[in-house]
Formats: C-alpha cells, sequence, structure tokens
C-alpha cells in the first residue's frame, strides 16, 4: 500500500511538472486537442497505475518486451534483405529472358526461363513465411496466394508458347517449298508449257535461277486474280447489275486503232473472265516500272546491283507478311501507297457506291487509312502477289519481258493459252483474241510464261 501511494504521488509530480513546463502551448491548442490529451493522459494515469501495482514484475516484462521487439527488428531486416536480393535476382533473369529473344537463341531462352520461374518460386515461399507469420500474431488480413500472382504471367507464356507452335509449323511449311524449289520439285507443274526457240534455233532447256520461282510467284497472281474477279462479280450480281453491259464496257476498253471495229458477244457464264481481264489489266499498268510510276525513282538504273539486292530483301520479307497486319503497322509504305493507288483505279466510286452502298471504303483509303472488310482483304491478296512478282521480276539481272495479247489478234500456242477448255484438248484453228485476261511473260532463259487469253472464232 506504501508503494501504491508513493508511486501516485510520484505520478502527480510528473502531470504537475509537465503543466509548468507547457502552459502557453495548451492555452493555443484547439478545445479538440485538449480534450484528446485529456484522454490520453487518463490513459496514461491508468495504465501506470496498473504497470506499478508489482514493480519488479514491469521491470522483467519490460526487459523481455525489448528483447521481442530487437529480434523482431533483426528478423524483419533479414526478410527485407532477402526480399531485396530475390528481386534483383528475378529482374536480372528477367533482362537475360528478353534478351534471349533476340536474337532468338532457344537454349539461352530456356536457361532464363527456368531461372524466372525459380525466382517466382523463391518470392512465393517468402510470402508464404510473412503470411504464416502475420497469422501467429494476428495481425493484418489474408494475403494473395502467390498462385494468383503469378497466373496472369502463366496464362501469357502458355499464349506465346503456341504463337511459337504456330510460327514453328509455318518455317517448316516454307522449308518444303524451299526445298521444293531448289530440288526441281515444281519442275512437272510447267512441263506442259512450251519453250520458243532462241535465235540459234536451238532449245532452251531449263529455267533460270529465279525463273521458276517467279512463274510460281506468277501462278499466284492468276489464283488471286480469279478469286478477286468471282467476288467482285458475286457482289456486281447482288447489286442487281446488268452483267451483260457491263462485259461490253469492259470490251470495249481493249479496243485499239486497229481493231476497234471487231466486236465480240461474250457469254454470261464467261463474264467471270471479262472482270479478270479488267482487273489484271489495272493491277499490271505500270509494271514495267520501278515503283509503278508512283515517283520518279531510277535506283535500278542508277545502281543497278544494290537495287537488285534491296529488291530481293524485301522479296524475303513480304513473302511471309501477312499484308493486313502490315498496313495496320505501316499504312503509308510503298506497298500501301501501291495498294490505295491501285485500289481506287479498280473501284470507281459509283461502282463503290452502288456495290456497298456508301464510299466508306474509299474515303478510309483517301485519308491514307485501309479497311479491315472482307473486299479488301480478298484485294489484299491480289495485290501482294502482284507486290511480290514485282519485287522478283527487278530482283533478276534481265527483268523479264511483260506482254499482253492485242484484240483481234491469231492465236499463237506458243505464247498464248486459252481460259476455254474446247473439246479434245486442242485449240480450233481460226481462232482469235476476243480479249486478253492476264499478261504473259518471257524469261532471259527465253523460257515462256504464256498469257492467258479469250478466244473466239
Amino acid at each position: 500500500m506504501a508503494n501504491k501511494v508513493c508511486n501516485l504521488t510520484d505520478l502527480v509530480q510528473r502531470v504537475t511538472a509537465s503543466c509548468l513546463l507547457h502552459p502557453l502551448a495548451r492555452e493555443h491548442e484547439p478545445e479538440s486537442n485538449s480534450e484528446n490529451q485529456a484522454e490520453d493522459e487518463e490513459d496514461e494515469v491508468e495504465s501506470y497505475s496498473q504497470a506499478n501495482e508489482d514493480e519488479e514484475g514491469f521491470t522483467v516484462l519490460g526487459e523481455n518486451k525489448k528483447e521481442v521487439t530487437l529480434k523482431r527488428m533483426m528478423e524483419m531486416e533479414a526478410l527485407m534483405g532477402e526480399v531485396v536480393d530475390a528481386v534483383s535476382a528475378m529482374k536480372k533473369a528477367y533482362v537475360n529472358l528478353q534478351d534471349a529473344h533476340c536474337p532468338w537463341d532457344p537454349e539461352k531462352m530456356r536457361m532464363a526461363d527456368v531461372a524466372v520461374v525459380a525466382e517466382l518460386r523463391r518470392l512465393g515461399n517468402m510470402r508464404e513465411r510473412f503470411q504464416r507469420r502475420v497469422q501467429r500474431t494476428g495481425r493484418g488480413g489474408l494475403l494473395v496466394p502467390p498462385r494468383e500472382a503469378v497466373a496472369p504471367y502463366e496464362a501469357a507464356v502458355d499464349e506465346l508458347k503456341r504463337e511459337v507452335k504456330s510460327k514453328e509449323v509455318e518455317i517448316e511449311s516454307l522449308k518444303e517449298k524451299l526445298r521444293n524449289i531448289t530440288t526441281g520439285g515444281k519442275k512437272g507443274r510447267f512441263q506442259s508449257k512450251k519453250k520458243i526457240s532462241n535465235s540459234k534455233g536451238q532449245a532452251t532447256s531449263g529455267p533460270a535461277p529465279g525463273s521458276e520461282l517467279f512463274q510460281t510467284i506468277m501462278s499466284q497472281v492468276r489464283e488471286n486474280s480469279k478469286s478477286f474477279a468471282a467476288l467482285l462479280l458475286s457482289l456486281m450480281r447482288s447489286a442487281h447489275w446488268d452483267i451483260t453491259a457491263a462485259v461490253r464496257s469492259i470490251e470495249a476498253s481493249t479496243t485499239t486503232t486497229t481493231n476497234d471495229k471487231i466486236t465480240f458477244k461474250v457469254e454470261a457464264h464467261h463474264a467471270k473472265y471479262a472482270l479478270e481481264s479488267y482487273v489484271c489489266q489495272k493491277m499490271f499498268q505500270g509494271f514495267d516500272h520501278e515503283t509503278f510510276y508512283m515517283d520518279g525513282s531510277l535506283s535500278s538504273l542508277l545502281q543497278p546491283d544494290q537495287y537488285r539486292k534491296d529488291c530481293f530483301t524485301q522479296f524475303q520479307d513480304m513473302q511471309t507478311m501477312d499484308p493486313v497486319k502490315l498496313l495496320g503497322i505501316l499504312p503509308t509504305c510503298h506497298f500501301g501507297k501501291f495498294c490505295s493507288m491501285k485500289y481506287l483505279s479498280i473501284v470507281h466510286p459509283k461502282m463503290e457506291e452502288s456495290l456497298f452502298g456508301n464510299l466508306e471504303q474509299r474515303n478510309l483509303i483517301l485519308a491514307g487509312n485501309h479497311p479491315r472488310t472482307q473486299f479488301y482483304k480478298e484485294f489484299l491478296g491480289l495485290a501482294k502477289a502482284v507486290w511480290l512478282l514485282h519485287l522478283l521480276a527487278f530482283t533478276l539481272e534481265t527483268a523479264p519481258c511483260h506482254f499482253q495479247a492485242s484484240k483481234g489478234t491469231d492465236f499463237h500456242p506458243q505464247f498464248m493459252e486459252s481460259v476455254i477448255r474446247f473439246s479434245g484438248g486442242r485449240v480450233p484453228v481460226g481462232q482469235i483474241v476476243a480479249f486478253p485476261v492476264s499478261p504473259g511473260f518471257k524469261l532471259r532463259n527465253g523460257s515462256v510464261i504464256k498469257a492467258r487469253v479469250y478466244l473466239m472464232s
């Protein structure tokens, strides 16, 4: 009891001394602060009274508390050091993983991926340890499990794996095509094509290096032109066009000054050939110039060797590229300008408004953009094939000679092939060209890619 009285006296003296030392500060504090301080002082008195019930026990408890606090601080510092080390190692492993992508190094990428996963697991273990400690002390709430934190990264990794698999399949396909080209695997496809004789009367042997690849790309051009013409014809029919009148208009556009009096009646079910003729004429216009006359460049004449190398590099880069994705990134590149120019020349405003009911596609192209419609995607397939053929033509030391059959000329089997199949497989005598369908090329070794023509008696 004596001890309690002494301790209480002690407390009163301390409170009095505090009030004497800070009289002015108390007067200027807001009322709410005074009330809060009074509550704090009451809590202090209460805690002081309870703590001093056993002075010896208080001393022991204080020393133990200090030891526990010091121990916790040391553990926390050690844990933070581990976290900092793990984060640094994680950052280093992730940088190595990025470096392994460019240039592509599968082995280095695998090792970096293992290191990243190991550091993520290390961080996850430390997080679990910290969570268990928090739960034991009863402080804080539940932490997010490491699995949930890593889940987005695992999903991204799965997506990258799927992309890698698709690229591997594409690479194998391209390797197979390259083997076929280099070993002459596609030679049988063009054995039916006749070769013209050279100036000495000797028949040419096989295609020169690059000639067979040129023939392959030309076959792609023909397939894409057929597909685009068929789509255009179906849209015309859906819009209730007079197909016969449209064919007459196209046929009239192919007349020349010497044959303008010759007229032909094209069968209705052969209208697709007239449309293909119209499309090919527009697409191949300017083919003999290095930029399709989009500008006045003369690099192929001033620096021929360097220009051939540049064209071949562009050909390789462009061959496996999706034209839609390319134009989404670089809408105003040379290929983008080529597509815009050719589309506007093929699809005039009245045609587009009749087929689609508006001029949205045309306005987008005039603004320097490229639509994502199915019609324009089909057109881009044809544009890419023609662009690749053009690049390959300027890659060869001697550019292929581009020619087209004229309306009213006699049929020459050495340079032409009919799009109409005749009975017996042979073209009857007396057939002449009603209109050209697609152009032909004479290659540097004398071999010929025949022009396709629509024949009539």
